[in-house]
């Protein structure tokens, strides 16, 4: 018997893309969940998730939240600041924070999941999830989780099936799957092609060099990948 009903958070970005196909083989997935919130690459990301989730047959949503981008203060969100470049877990990285969006987005997904008849929200989440975003914290997650079960009847439940892994553990547990990196989005800045300099673009590199399998991505730049921060 298959688990029960779960709605997943897809943005198009490589991990969640690897969520979606393992909660697919493991869950009856009623919703591929996407938002809209006005960053620079939403556009990028969001045709990726859609083809995902019309491959494995799951219906595909995109949740407009316009708000985020018009009202938030974020480099990530169009119209803002210059996206740093850089190790993904260099403090210039805090100016792509958008203010409380896991608490947002997680939020909304609660409430989609038991509308729709879902026991679980799966997100994402993973080892690597960096302390300089608040809402990536253990701390949070386990409040959040706490908040979302009790805050609906169904008792709703956060899964995290990665939370143990690195990006580079997920990178293989994809290519395991099937799953076509090549129709995934990472890059913050936004262009035609991952621009291979950001902190995103770099920890992608990064995962599929440590996972020793194909990196399909085509980048603006691949130079010498940055060194990571020393530990404080």
């Amino acid at each position: 018997m298959r688990n029960p009903k779960s709605v997943v958070l897809v943005s198009g970005g490589m991990d969640s893309v690897v969520a979606l196909h393992h909660s697919h083989k493991e869950q009856e997935v009623v919703a591929a969940l996407s938002f809209h919130y006005g960053s620079r690459h939403n556009d990028r990301e969001i045709p990726f998730a859609q083809w995902h989730a019309d491959r494995l047959g799951v219906p595909h949503l995109t949740i407009p939240l316009a708000f985020i981008g018009e009202q938030f203060q974020s480099d990530l969100l169009a119209g803002s600041g210059e996206i740093p470049k850089g190790h993904y877990e260099e403090e210039t990285m805090k100016k792509t924070v958008v203010p409380f969006r896991n608490g947002i987005l997680l939020a909304v997904a609660a409430g989609l999941a038991e509308s729709r008849g879902a026991a679980s929200v799966c997100i994402a989440a993973h080892a690597g999830d960096h302390a300089i975003y608040p809402d990536c914290r253990e701390e949070f997650m386990r409040s959040m989780g706490d908040a979302i079960r009790l805050g609906t009847y169904a008792g709703v439940e956060i899964l995290r099936p990665f939370i143990a892994m690195s990006k580079a553990d997920i990178a293989r547990h994809g290519h395991d799957l099937g799953v076509d990196f090549s129709r995934t989005w990472s890059c913050y800045v936004g262009g035609e092609v991952h621009c291979g300099e950001c902190g995103t673009c770099v920890e992608r590199r990064e995962a599929f060099l440590l996972a020793e399998i194909p990196d399909p991505t085509q980048y603006l730049s691949t130079g010498p990948l940055p060194p990571k921060p020393a530990a404080c």
